[in-house]
């Protein structure tokens, strides 16, 4: 299709002259009926993407502060801090700290007889570990005995699964008293540990 390119009216192929306003003929050719449509692009808008991310971090942010008031909660025993020199405790944190990592905690109890901090973590750390042990000893006895009853059948197996799963789950419950004790230990409390804490072994 040609047009005038002064005016735009459409002229015939091979006239010189625009019928409408009559000058010379610089004729445009209409090439927008032959060429296909631009698809429109579809993108997400950034604030879109901006705030299903803050959403994201809203929620782990959440997540993070809710765990940290359970535990915050759980840690909410007989503080006996008061009944330790300032001294002691700025002097032996470390050894206190490794009370709570397993067979560790003989380097305490046995090189730091002096510190009443320390003993104080060490006992506490001693008995985790004697119930970590006690428990893992346990936890054989009855993955055999499970295992032993258990292994003919794909039903009864999947019991055992789950029931491997449940006694795993109690290390956990380790990890977690020793993670508090370090807290209280590196930020000088002496704090008794949740269940375990009120026993006394080491004096």
């Amino acid at each position: 299709m040609a047009f005038c390119g002064k005016c735009g009216q459409k002229v015939e192929e091979g006239v010189k002259f625009c019928p409408a306003c009559g000058i010379p003929l610089q004729v445009n050719t209409d090439q927008s009926a032959y060429e296909p449509s631009p698809q429109p692009v579809t993108q997400r808008p950034v604030q879109s993407v901006q705030t299903e991310e803050q959403e994201t971090l809203d929620q782990a942010t959440a997540a993070a502060d809710a765990l940290g008031s359970k535990l915050g909660k759980l840690n909410n025993t007989t503080d006996n801090t008061a009944e330790f020199e300032k001294k002691d405790i700025e002097e032996n944190k470390v050894m206190a700290i490794l009370a709570y990592f397993g067979i560790l905690v003989f380097i305490p109890i046995l090189a730091a007889k002096e510190s009443k901090f320390a003993r104080y973590h060490a006992n506490q750390g001693l008995i985790l570990f004697m119930a970590l042990v006690g428990w893992s000893i346990a936890d054989y006895i009855l993955t055999s005995l499970l295992r032993a009853l258990l292994w003919r059948g794909m039903g009864l197996w999947e019991i055992y699964s789950l029931c491997g799963t449940i006694l795993n789950l109690v290390y956990f419950v380790f990890t977690i008293l020793a993670i508090i004790g370090i807290v209280n230990a590196l930020n000088g409390k002496a704090k008794e540990l949740p269940v375990i804490g009120k026993y006394k072994i080491l004096k």
